[in-house]
């Protein structure tokens, strides 16, 4: 379905029952770090960096612990979120450079949180197309947009210009040796600056931090890639410097979300503002940081790349005083194909036809949300790697012509325990949904053996 005939037959393409816009639509704040691990806050478990406010929008609001990214990387995650789709179906299944541009027809969240009246904006890393492209931001319903040229661009921390709408924005206090304009500062900045436009209007404010993802150029030149203004308050630490800096960058995010809370606070907003803070997959082991050193994915096996759940299990929070009760912690499942359509109902926004995703509103309440049949991912770089979880089960293949592993994670979370030759039952129905939970794509075909 093209957008034109989406939004002619949008009453008769919702799912669920009616739609209509309710009587106070909540504005919404979705923050996304970029390859945090699900071991990285202290509400999930860390002990050494410091997250404080991150640990007390948990302590106000609600944990999650069975969320997952849309991929194990990031441009493929970034997709899933704004479009409701798997990997198995969306346009984005893997890093491509140039980014691959989500197309017109490619209805994503802000479309359908602006055509539903909200004032929208983009502050970050964005990877779903490059400036003259059909993916470009502005193009896909963000009124205001701040952020880096394209995905590779977005590594650097201090970069000598960015995208300021359409309109190069140069940064001179990062020209020639300088380096005084922190970026991840400047969205910080630029989103305070669009809570502070309110008007008559609810919003949606999308922030997308690059923290603490490596300046992989820079790893490779001098063995550190973790780029950070300074590595307060871990600078007396007894660590390698790599650690320092990865640590002082989870630190500074926690701070700038901080400050978007308060600003919210401040200006009578917050019991009319949902906040979700999640990241786009798990912890790297770039730029010389080792994800192991603090412990980065808790108790999970795997790290970013991997189809393990430490590759695709995220750290993902909510906060909504007066709605959201204090101190909640949820088991259920879902990924973020789910966002798409949560966001919508609470919008009064209709919701797409032949998603994959479901509204988890009543989690957010503390109530029972019907689970997903299976969740399923693939991953494109190198080979073609599957994953799908049904119930507590979770197969796993890293090649086509590689057998397929079995976890019973309500038993053996860490995935240590490969049972598949004890329940080929199991195995085959894996198999067949490795199957028919994807479409063909000629941008990703199936490598491998």
């Amino acid at each position: 379905m093209d957008r034109r005939q989406f939004f002619q037959t949008s009453a008769a393409g919702v799912i669920g029952a009616s739609f209509a816009q309710p009587s106070t639509r909540p504005n919404i704040v979705l923050v996304l770090a970029d390859d945090l691990g699900y071991g990285d806050l202290g509400c999930y478990g860390q002990k050494r960096t410091r997250t404080p406010n991150l640990d007390k929008m948990a302590a106000e609001g609600l944990r999650f612990t069975q969320t997952y990214a849309g991929s194990t990387v990031c441009a493929p995650s970034r997709c899933c979120l704004m479009t409701g789709l798997h990997t198995g179906h969306a346009r984005t299944r893997g890093n491509k450079s140039p980014d691959l541009p989500l197309r017109a027809e490619d209805v994503c969240v802000p479309e359908l949180l602006k055509r539903a009246g909200y004032r929208t904006g983009l502050f970050g890393k964005w990877s779903l197309g490059e400036l003259g492209s059909t993916g470009y931001p502005l193009r896909k319903g963000f009124d205001e947009w701040f952020g880096f040229f394209s995905q590779v661009h977005a590594h650097n921390y201090f970069p000598e210009h960015l995208l300021d709408q359409e309109t190069a924005y140069l940064l001179r206090g990062n020209m020639g040796t300088k380096r005084t304009e922190y970026a991840p500062d400047l969205f910080t900045e630029r989103a305070l600056r669009f809570i502070e436009k309110q008007d008559d209007r609810p919003f949606f404010l999308h922030v997308c931090y690059t923290n603490p993802h490596a300046n992989n150029e820079m790893g490779r030149d001098a063995g550190d890639g973790m780029e950070v203004p300074s590595r307060e308050p871990y600078e007396n630490e007894s660590w390698p410097k790599q650690e320092k800096g990865f640590a002082a960058m989870i630190t500074r995010m926690d701070g700038d979300l901080g400050r978007i809370m308060q600003s919210l606070r401040s200006r009578g907003l917050d019991r009319n503002t949902l906040v979700i803070f999640t990241s786009d997959n798990g912890p790297h082991k770039e730029g010389g940081h080792d994800p192991n050193f603090f412990s980065s994915s808790g108790p999970l096996r795997g790290i970013k790349r991997d189809l393990y759940e430490g590759g695709i299990r995220v750290p993902a929070l909510g906060w909504w005083p007066g709605k959201i009760e204090a101190g909640q912690m949820s088991d259920h499942v879902w990924a973020f194909w789910d966002v798409l359509p949560t966001l919508a109902e609470l919008a009064g926004a209709p919701i797409p036809a032949g998603i994959d995703g479901h509204s988890i509103v009543p989690a957010l309440y503390g109530k029972k949300v019907p689970q997903h049949d299976f969740l399923y991912w693939e991953f494109h770089e190198g080979r073609f790697a599957q994953a799908v979880r049904f119930g507590d089960w979770k197969a796993v293949r890293l090649n086509p012509g590689q057998p397929v592993e079995l976890y019973n994670l309500g038993e053996d979370l860490s995935e240590t325990k490969n049972v598949a030759d004890r329940h080929p039952d199991l195995v085959k129905k894996a198999t067949e949904l490795f199957r028919t939970a994807r479409t063909e794509s000629e941008f990703w075909p199936v490598k491998g053996t």
